[in-house]
């Protein structure tokens, strides 16, 4: 988001702060990526909410005429000073309910104290769409109906993951709004990162690291960057030696294959 959406954003944060205190949270999660989801469909009303020149309490009247009893009042509350607030694009608006959104979920886990596990099982959910991808085309079929999707997800998931983990996985695959499953998974997982203020950084390894190298390498990176950094790791064979570590936008990559790589382009230039 640029600066005056970004400004906006923390604005409405803490109205949704707030509000979440005394909420239920999943409840919220839900309406407010269901009202996100609407506004991706309805252009005109969301370029009406987003009209810079549009009077706020006008748009604050306009919410609450529409969305009042149908979803829950944080839910009102937080969409309002969302509609109230001014964005630098009319998609902002949207793209910060669906942030809150996933934020609800994850105090919701944090709450029960399953965040760890939330993290862990989004992350290893995208790995096993991103190898079959029979699953990928079955989760990812725009003509499949949404409760046969529902179904298998109840399917493969069911009690086995957290309430939280289940919400946001069936978030990104009834609506994906224009992403694909693996890039919101991986939206999703930095966002439910942020709710504990940490990193997530994901390390390939050739065999698994025992728990005193994830201790060292994390404790190295905490150092590096300033901040927890929580590790998802993947034994990948195509290492051959080392390890790799992907965080955001920077690689650190120590393997024999990714030096092999480096001399390869060298001989190339």
């Amino acid at each position: 988001m640029r600066g005056l959406s970004r400004s906006s954003l923390a604005t409405v944060e803490e109205r949704f702060n707030a509000v979440a205190a005394a909420a239920d949270l999943g409840r919220l999660a839900e309406d407010l990526h269901a009202v996100a989801v609407l506004l991706d469909r309805e252009h005109g009303l969301r370029r009406n909410l987003t009209d810079p020149g549009a009077d706020a309490a006008r748009k604050v009247e306009v919410v609450r005429a529409l969305l009042g009893g149908k979803i829950s009042d944080a839910a009102l509350e937080t969409v309002a000073a969302a509609a109230e607030a001014r964005w630098s694009r009319s998609p902002d608006l949207p793209d910060a309910l669906e942030r809150l959104s996933v934020g609800a979920s994850a105090a919701e886990a944090e709450s029960r104290g399953v965040i760890d596990d939330v993290e862990d099982e989004l992350f290893r959910f995208g790995r096993i769409v991103e190898a079959n991808p029979e699953l990928r085309h079955a989760l990812s079929d725009r003509a499949a109906p949404a409760e046969a999707k529902r179904a298998l997800l109840a399917e493969l998931l069911g009690t086995r993951v957290a309430p939280s983990s289940l919400r946001l996985i069936e978030q990104l695959v009834l609506q994906p709004r224009g992403r694909s499953l693996e890039r919101g998974l991986e939206s999703y997982i930095g966002l439910v990162a942020e709710q504990r203020q940490q990193l997530v950084a994901v390390v390939r390894s050739a065999v698994p690291l025992s728990d005193a190298q994830r201790r060292r390498l994390a404790d190295w990176l905490r150092t590096t960057y300033g901040r927890v950094v929580h590790l998802n790791t993947e034994v990948d064979p195509r290492v051959i030696g080392g390890f790799s570590v992907r965080l955001g936008d920077e690689l650190i990559d120590t393997t024999i294959a990714g030096r092999i790589e480096e001399v390869r382009r060298r001989l190339a230039g």
